[in-house]
Protein backbone atom coordinates (compact mmCIF):
# COMPACT_ATOMS: atom_id res chain seq x y z
CA UNK A 1 0.00 0.00 0.00
CA UNK A 2 2.83 1.97 1.02
CA UNK A 3 4.59 1.56 -2.06
CA UNK A 4 1.69 2.11 -4.14
CA UNK A 5 0.96 5.73 -3.16
CA UNK A 6 4.80 6.56 -2.95
CA UNK A 7 4.89 5.71 -6.59
CA UNK A 8 1.51 7.64 -7.37
CA UNK A 9 3.25 10.78 -4.87
CA UNK A 10 6.43 10.66 -6.80
CA UNK A 11 5.32 11.79 -9.94
CA UNK A 12 2.98 13.64 -8.95
CA UNK A 13 5.62 15.67 -7.23
CA UNK A 14 7.55 16.02 -10.20
CA UNK A 15 5.16 17.20 -12.60
CA UNK A 16 4.25 20.50 -10.57
CA UNK A 17 8.03 21.11 -11.06
CA UNK A 18 9.09 22.58 -7.06
CA UNK A 19 11.66 24.51 -8.63
CA UNK A 20 9.45 26.98 -10.44
CA UNK A 21 6.86 27.87 -7.40
CA UNK A 22 9.23 30.84 -6.13
CA UNK A 23 7.97 32.04 -9.17
CA UNK A 24 4.13 31.62 -7.34
CA UNK A 25 5.05 32.81 -4.30
CA UNK A 26 7.82 35.67 -4.79
CA UNK A 27 5.14 37.91 -5.96
CA UNK A 28 2.65 37.13 -3.09
CA UNK A 29 5.29 37.68 -0.64
CA UNK A 30 6.83 40.95 -1.93
CA UNK A 31 3.55 41.87 -2.01
CA UNK A 32 2.41 41.99 1.13
CA UNK A 33 5.70 43.19 2.03
CA UNK A 34 4.63 46.29 -0.07
CA UNK A 35 1.41 46.68 1.45
CA UNK A 36 2.38 46.52 4.61
CA UNK A 37 5.54 49.39 3.86
CA UNK A 38 2.70 51.84 2.36
CA UNK A 39 0.05 50.91 4.85
CA UNK A 40 1.25 49.89 7.86
CA UNK A 41 -1.52 46.88 7.67
CA UNK A 42 -1.32 43.61 7.03
CA UNK A 43 -4.02 40.79 7.30
CA UNK A 44 -2.46 37.32 7.61
CA UNK A 45 -5.36 35.12 6.55
CA UNK A 46 -5.60 36.96 3.17
CA UNK A 47 -2.27 36.80 2.68
CA UNK A 48 -2.77 32.79 3.04
CA UNK A 49 -5.63 32.61 0.55
CA UNK A 50 -3.42 34.56 -1.85
CA UNK A 51 -0.74 31.76 -1.46
CA UNK A 52 -2.62 28.97 -1.93
CA UNK A 53 -4.43 30.81 -4.81
CA UNK A 54 -1.17 31.50 -6.79
CA UNK A 55 0.21 28.52 -5.97
CA UNK A 56 -2.49 26.04 -7.01
CA UNK A 57 -2.65 28.10 -9.98
CA UNK A 58 0.73 27.45 -11.18
CA UNK A 59 0.96 23.93 -10.31
CA UNK A 60 -2.02 23.73 -12.07
CA UNK A 61 -0.29 24.98 -15.12
CA UNK A 62 2.84 23.08 -14.77
CA UNK A 63 0.22 19.59 -15.28
CA UNK A 64 -1.46 21.27 -17.94
CA UNK A 65 1.97 21.81 -19.46
CA UNK A 66 3.15 18.20 -18.82
CA UNK A 67 0.30 16.37 -20.37
CA UNK A 68 -0.40 19.26 -22.91
CA UNK A 69 3.07 18.81 -24.56
CA UNK A 70 3.44 15.18 -24.22
CA UNK A 71 -0.15 15.11 -26.23
CA UNK A 72 1.55 17.44 -28.58
CA UNK A 73 4.93 15.61 -28.88
CA UNK A 74 6.65 18.64 -27.54
CA UNK A 75 8.90 16.33 -24.99
CA UNK A 76 11.05 14.08 -26.78
CA UNK A 77 13.97 11.81 -25.84
CA UNK A 78 15.83 14.63 -26.70
CA UNK A 79 14.85 16.72 -23.68
CA UNK A 80 18.13 18.07 -21.56
CA UNK A 81 15.61 19.34 -18.79
CA UNK A 82 13.68 16.95 -15.61
CA UNK A 83 11.25 13.61 -16.89
CA UNK A 84 7.89 14.42 -18.08
CA UNK A 85 5.65 12.16 -16.09
CA UNK A 86 2.83 12.23 -19.42
CA UNK A 87 5.74 11.39 -21.71
CA UNK A 88 7.56 8.92 -19.86
CA UNK A 89 4.49 7.27 -19.25
CA UNK A 90 4.51 7.52 -14.99
CA UNK A 91 1.33 9.04 -15.02
CA UNK A 92 -1.99 8.55 -17.39
CA UNK A 93 -2.47 11.55 -19.47
CA UNK A 94 -6.27 11.55 -17.95
CA UNK A 95 -5.03 11.00 -14.81
CA UNK A 96 -2.37 14.34 -14.99
CA UNK A 97 -5.47 16.77 -16.57
CA UNK A 98 -7.54 15.52 -13.70
CA UNK A 99 -5.15 16.99 -10.98
CA UNK A 100 -4.80 19.73 -13.07
CA UNK A 101 -8.67 20.58 -12.59
CA UNK A 102 -8.65 19.44 -9.53
CA UNK A 103 -5.91 22.77 -8.44
CA UNK A 104 -8.10 24.72 -10.44
CA UNK A 105 -10.83 23.95 -8.13
CA UNK A 106 -8.96 24.21 -5.12
CA UNK A 107 -7.47 28.21 -6.56
CA UNK A 108 -11.39 28.94 -7.11
CA UNK A 109 -12.34 28.09 -3.62
CA UNK A 110 -9.56 30.23 -1.96
CA UNK A 111 -10.52 33.03 -4.64
CA UNK A 112 -13.81 33.22 -3.70
CA UNK A 113 -13.20 33.95 0.11
CA UNK A 114 -11.34 36.56 -1.46
CA UNK A 115 -14.17 37.70 -3.67
CA UNK A 116 -16.35 38.10 0.04
CA UNK A 117 -13.41 40.65 1.15
CA UNK A 118 -12.64 42.58 -2.16
CA UNK A 119 -15.30 42.41 -4.65
CA UNK A 120 -15.56 42.14 -8.71
CA UNK A 121 -11.63 42.79 -8.89
CA UNK A 122 -10.90 39.57 -8.02
CA UNK A 123 -12.69 37.85 -10.51
CA UNK A 124 -11.06 40.23 -12.66
CA UNK A 125 -7.65 38.95 -11.44
CA UNK A 126 -8.98 35.55 -11.05
CA UNK A 127 -10.71 34.23 -14.34
CA UNK A 128 -8.38 34.99 -16.75
CA UNK A 129 -5.40 33.79 -14.20
CA UNK A 130 -7.43 30.30 -14.35
CA UNK A 131 -8.41 30.28 -17.80
CA UNK A 132 -4.22 30.92 -18.91
CA UNK A 133 -3.56 28.07 -16.76
CA UNK A 134 -4.47 25.88 -19.37
CA UNK A 135 -3.79 28.63 -22.57
CA UNK A 136 -0.64 28.64 -21.35
CA UNK A 137 -0.13 25.49 -23.56
CA UNK A 138 -3.49 24.68 -24.40
CA UNK A 139 -6.30 26.55 -26.35
CA UNK A 140 -6.91 27.20 -29.52
CA UNK A 141 -3.70 29.94 -28.99
CA UNK A 142 -1.19 28.15 -26.97
CA UNK A 143 1.25 31.00 -25.90
CA UNK A 144 4.24 28.94 -25.17
CA UNK A 145 3.99 27.62 -28.88
CA UNK A 146 3.34 31.34 -29.53
CA UNK A 147 6.43 33.13 -28.79
CA UNK A 148 4.22 34.68 -25.53
CA UNK A 149 5.62 32.72 -22.50
CA UNK A 150 8.32 35.71 -21.45
CA UNK A 151 5.31 38.06 -21.79
CA UNK A 152 2.35 36.03 -20.03
CA UNK A 153 4.48 35.51 -16.87
CA UNK A 154 5.77 39.37 -17.17
CA UNK A 155 2.20 40.08 -17.17
CA UNK A 156 0.66 37.33 -14.69
CA UNK A 157 3.60 36.67 -12.39
CA UNK A 158 4.39 40.07 -12.53
CA UNK A 159 2.12 42.70 -12.68
CA UNK A 160 -1.23 41.02 -11.99
CA UNK A 161 0.36 38.98 -9.15
CA UNK A 162 1.82 41.64 -7.07
CA UNK A 163 -0.28 44.63 -7.93
CA UNK A 164 -3.49 41.69 -7.01
CA UNK A 165 -1.62 40.82 -3.88
CA UNK A 166 -1.27 44.67 -3.01
CA UNK A 167 -5.00 44.98 -3.85
CA UNK A 168 -6.46 42.04 -1.80
CA UNK A 169 -4.36 43.96 1.13
CA UNK A 170 -5.05 47.26 0.81
CA UNK A 171 -8.34 47.58 -1.19
CA UNK A 172 -6.17 50.06 -3.38
CA UNK A 173 -4.23 50.34 -6.37
CA UNK A 174 -1.10 51.96 -5.16
CA UNK A 175 1.47 52.79 -8.08
CA UNK A 176 4.28 50.90 -5.91
CA UNK A 177 2.82 47.72 -6.79
CA UNK A 178 3.55 48.39 -10.85
CA UNK A 179 7.37 48.89 -10.12
CA UNK A 180 7.32 45.73 -7.67
CA UNK A 181 5.59 43.89 -10.43
CA UNK A 182 8.00 44.78 -13.20
CA UNK A 183 10.64 43.85 -11.64
CA UNK A 184 9.33 40.37 -10.24
CA UNK A 185 8.05 39.75 -13.76
CA UNK A 186 10.93 40.00 -15.37
CA UNK A 187 13.10 38.02 -13.01
CA UNK A 188 10.18 35.72 -13.83
CA UNK A 189 10.86 35.80 -17.12
CA UNK A 190 14.82 34.71 -16.82
CA UNK A 191 13.46 31.41 -16.01
CA UNK A 192 10.95 30.50 -18.88
CA UNK A 193 13.75 32.37 -21.40
CA UNK A 194 16.65 30.27 -19.99
CA UNK A 195 14.51 27.43 -20.39
CA UNK A 196 13.15 28.12 -23.64
CA UNK A 197 17.14 29.12 -24.50
CA UNK A 198 18.24 25.32 -23.43
CA UNK A 199 15.21 23.70 -25.12
CA UNK A 200 15.47 25.44 -28.40
CA UNK A 201 16.77 22.43 -31.02
CA UNK A 202 14.02 19.79 -29.61
CA UNK A 203 11.38 23.08 -29.43
CA UNK A 204 12.23 24.11 -33.40
CA UNK A 205 11.95 19.81 -33.80
CA UNK A 206 8.94 19.71 -33.02
CA UNK A 207 7.00 23.02 -34.10
CA UNK A 208 6.86 25.04 -30.33
CA UNK A 209 8.08 28.26 -31.57
CA UNK A 210 9.26 29.93 -28.75
CA UNK A 211 11.08 33.67 -28.92
CA UNK A 212 14.31 31.47 -29.00
CA UNK A 213 13.32 29.37 -31.86
CA UNK A 214 12.19 32.20 -34.00
CA UNK A 215 14.92 34.49 -33.43
CA UNK A 216 18.27 32.39 -32.83
CA UNK A 217 20.15 31.83 -29.82
CA UNK A 218 21.71 35.64 -30.13
CA UNK A 219 18.15 37.01 -29.44
CA UNK A 220 18.05 34.20 -26.42
CA UNK A 221 21.07 35.59 -24.80
CA UNK A 222 20.20 39.46 -25.38
CA UNK A 223 16.85 38.80 -24.29
CA UNK A 224 17.82 37.10 -20.99
CA UNK A 225 21.03 39.97 -20.43
CA UNK A 226 17.80 42.78 -21.45
CA UNK A 227 15.72 40.84 -18.27
CA UNK A 228 18.03 40.93 -15.63
CA UNK A 229 19.43 44.36 -16.21
CA UNK A 230 15.72 45.95 -16.41
CA UNK A 231 15.24 44.08 -12.97
CA UNK A 232 18.01 45.46 -11.50
CA UNK A 233 18.20 49.09 -12.37
CA UNK A 234 14.58 49.86 -12.56
CA UNK A 235 15.23 49.94 -8.73
CA UNK A 236 16.59 53.02 -9.05
CA UNK A 237 12.85 54.25 -9.30
CA UNK A 238 12.39 53.14 -5.10
CA UNK A 239 14.34 56.66 -4.90
CA UNK A 240 11.45 58.25 -6.97
CA UNK A 241 8.53 56.93 -4.45
CA UNK A 242 10.34 57.83 -1.39
CA UNK A 243 11.55 54.17 -0.54
CA UNK A 244 15.25 54.64 -1.71
CA UNK A 245 16.39 51.62 0.84
CA UNK A 246 14.36 49.29 -1.47
CA UNK A 247 16.63 49.81 -4.41
CA UNK A 248 19.17 47.31 -2.48
CA UNK A 249 16.63 44.45 -2.95
CA UNK A 250 18.30 44.55 -6.48
CA UNK A 251 22.21 43.34 -5.46
CA UNK A 252 21.56 39.87 -5.71
CA UNK A 253 20.49 40.90 -9.33
CA UNK A 254 23.70 42.14 -10.00
CA UNK A 255 25.57 39.82 -8.54
CA UNK A 256 23.79 36.38 -9.50
CA UNK A 257 22.12 38.13 -12.95
CA UNK A 258 26.37 38.92 -13.67
CA UNK A 259 26.97 35.41 -13.76
CA UNK A 260 23.55 34.05 -15.63
CA UNK A 261 24.39 36.54 -18.47
CA UNK A 262 27.80 35.23 -18.51
CA UNK A 263 26.34 31.77 -18.29
CA UNK A 264 24.85 32.32 -21.15
CA UNK A 265 27.24 33.69 -23.55
CA UNK A 266 30.58 31.29 -23.27
CA UNK A 267 28.10 28.32 -22.63
CA UNK A 268 26.12 25.80 -25.31
CA UNK A 269 22.48 25.07 -24.91
CA UNK A 270 22.25 22.41 -22.81
CA UNK A 271 22.58 20.14 -19.50
CA UNK A 272 24.93 23.64 -18.18
CA UNK A 273 21.93 25.26 -18.63
CA UNK A 274 20.31 23.35 -15.67
CA UNK A 275 22.85 25.22 -13.48
CA UNK A 276 21.76 28.84 -14.74
CA UNK A 277 17.90 27.85 -14.04
CA UNK A 278 18.56 27.13 -10.25
CA UNK A 279 20.97 30.34 -10.45
CA UNK A 280 17.67 32.26 -11.80
CA UNK A 281 15.25 30.47 -9.31
CA UNK A 282 17.81 31.50 -6.33
CA UNK A 283 17.98 35.35 -8.28
CA UNK A 284 14.10 35.79 -7.08
CA UNK A 285 14.12 34.31 -4.05
CA UNK A 286 16.80 36.64 -2.99
CA UNK A 287 15.63 39.28 -4.46
CA UNK A 288 11.77 38.88 -2.39
CA UNK A 289 14.44 38.36 0.54
CA UNK A 290 16.72 41.62 0.40
CA UNK A 291 13.43 43.55 0.03
CA UNK A 292 11.87 42.24 2.81
CA UNK A 293 14.46 43.00 4.86
CA UNK A 294 15.12 46.78 3.31
CA UNK A 295 11.15 47.48 3.55
CA UNK A 296 12.07 46.69 7.76
CA UNK A 297 14.66 49.43 7.58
Amino acid sequence: MIRSVTRFLMPCLLAARPKTLPAAIVPVWAGCVLAWKITGHFDLTLAWLTLAGSLCIQIATNFFNDAIDARKGADTERRLGPRRVTASGMLKPVMVMGIAFGFLILAVLCGHQLYQERGWPILVIGIPSLFLAYGYTGGPVPLAYRGLGELFVILFFGFVAVAGTVFIQTGGWPRESLLLGLQIGLLSAVLISINNFRDRDEDASTGKGTLAVRFGPKFAAAMIWLEIKIAAFAGLAWIAFGKPMLMFASLPVLLLGARIIWGVLILPPGPSFNRLLALAGLQLILFAALFHFAATL
